[in-house]
Order: structure tokens, then sequence, then C-alpha cells
């Protein structure tokens, strides 16, 4: 037996309860295609006990059965989706972070900028 990965025993709940909603869903494509669990196993490239653990949404299914099952839902392309950088909250709220800190100005650095402009002004007319 393998030793059980690291992710899974940090895994956050909220991402254990998401993959078993996407084990629900992939389970009732199934159904709704009316394949057999010996079927769809077959054309995903996994065991029938692996597609029932797939199913019930567990983490130490590979990536790669998830995508497959996905792929025969006709569903692959949402998968490239999930990690696009328009949906990326963190890097978002980062870069937002960078853009204030840069709005914000020192006033001896607003007082620099205005200097040459100050000094080019001659009776209120610029040379």
């Amino acid at each position: 037996m393998s030793k059980r990965s690291q992710v899974i025993l940090v895994m956050p709940p909220a991402v254990l309860k998401q993959l078993q909603v996407l084990g629900d869903n992939l389970a009732l494509a199934r159904k709704r295609r009316c394949e057999s669990r010996k079927v769809w196993a077959q054309r995903i490239g996994i065991s029938e006990p692996t597609l029932t653990r797939l199913e019930q949404g567990d983490p130490s299914v590979s990536l790669g059965a998830y995508a497959t099952a996905l792929w025969l839902m006709g569903r692959a392309g949402a998968i490239a989706d999930l990690a696009a950088p328009e949906h990326d909250q963190g890097a978002l709220e980062a870069a937002v972070r960078v853009a204030r800190l840069r709005s914000v100005r020192k006033p001896a650095s607003v007082e620099a900028r205005l200097k040459p402009v100050a000094t080019a002004l001659v009776g209120g007319q610029i040379k």
C-alpha cells in the first residue's frame, strides 16, 4: 500500500466538500448517460473501485481520472478555466495593494516632480 500524501492530510474541509460535489455530479452524469460503472471506468482508464472512489470525491484519485471523466461529459474545456488568471482573487487583491501603494506619493516626491514645472514658469507663462 502506498504512503498517503501530505496534501490529503492538510486539505481544507471546503476543498473536500467541493470534491464530493464534483464526484456526485460525475456520478449523475454517468447515470444520465445510462452508462454502467464497468463501461465508464474502462472509458476513463481506471478500475471500477477507483471509479467508485472518484464518484465519492476521493482526493487520492488522480487529477487525470477526474479530467478524463470531465472530458467524457464534454467539459474538458472547463479544466483550464479553473485557474485562469482572471479568476485568481489572491493575485487581483495583491495587484490592487501594489497599485494603491504606488498611488500614495510621499510629499517629497510630489514636490520633486513639480519643481521642474515651477522653474519653467516665468510670470505665469511656460518658457
